[in-house]
């Protein structure tokens, strides 16, 4: 079974949908190499919005899969995973296309990263998340931290990060992080939201969203995430993330 699937729906609409639901969506290096082609035909199609989602109802994304990152010990081996990824995040958050994570359920770590460079973030009734690096020695390093602290107040960004805690659905929504809660069906929820967008022309979206990649490469954001990326790598290599993370796996 492949770990992903792309489907571009006659409204305008390309989905992402990450098919890892026994490990909790989890990104391998099979969902890095999707999520690579559904950004490039996301930006070079015709389409209106990009959707990245995940299957089952309990997880969206449960960031990178430990059991086979785990193998990357030092920050030299570590580097070229966070690198690839970094540089797709960074490609959803300046797409020329609104962009949405259909959050299904919990998002944990590099899920929230991933959610964080999308333009809006529906959550599912009842999902928690959280950016839990911290718990594990180490930062965000996919450049999450820094879209964090770019969209949302310091002092939220901070506490999110700092407090590497999962927080509720309600407590989500009342920083900002969801712009929507939602309960039912996925897709009809996703629809409902776009409503008003879909009714509009792909030129129109684009050019609004130039406004926003003007306003974010003009604050050099690709090279402040570039700066997380070492940053992360550093601390990966240091022998408190690698306890950190064993004590994880054994539980």
């Amino acid at each position: 079974m492949n770990a992903y699937s792309i489907t571009e729906e006659q409204n305008g609409l390309l989905f992402f949908k990450i098919n890892r639901e026994k490990k909790r969506n989890a990104v391998n290096y099979e969902v890095i190499e999707g999520l690579e082609t559904a950004v490039e035909i996301a930006e070079s199609s015709d389409i209106k919005a990009f959707i990245i989602t995940g299957v089952g109802e309990k997880a969206f994304c449960s960031g990178g899969d430990l059991s086979e990152f785990h193998q990357l010990k030092t920050r030299d081996e570590a580097y070229p995973m966070l690198s690839r990824m970094a540089n797709i995040v960074g490609k959803i958050l300046l797409l020329s296309k609104p962009t949405i994570a259909l959050m299904n359920g919990t998002a944990t770590g590099g899920g929230c990263e991933i959610a964080t460079a999308c333009d809006f973030r529906l959550g599912r009734k009842g999902l928690k998340a959280g950016f839990v690096q911290g718990g594990l020695g180490i930062t965000t390093g996919w450049g999450g931290g820094t879209i964090l602290f770019e969209k949302f107040p310091s002092s939220v960004a901070l506490k999110m990060l700092a407090d590497s805690t999962i927080y509720s659905d309600e407590e989500l929504l009342k920083m900002g992080f969801l712009n929507e809660l939602y309960d039912g069906d996925s897709y009809e929820s996703c629809l409902t939201f776009l409503n008003k967008l879909l009714e509009k022309d792909p030129s129109v979206l684009a050019a609004y969203k130039s406004i926003l990649k003007r306003k974010w490469l003009e604050s050099s954001i690709l090279e402040r995430i570039e700066k997380e990326v070492e940053n992360c790598a550093i601390l990966w290599g240091e022998e408190l993330h690698h306890q950190k993370v064993d004590e994880f796996l054994k539980k």
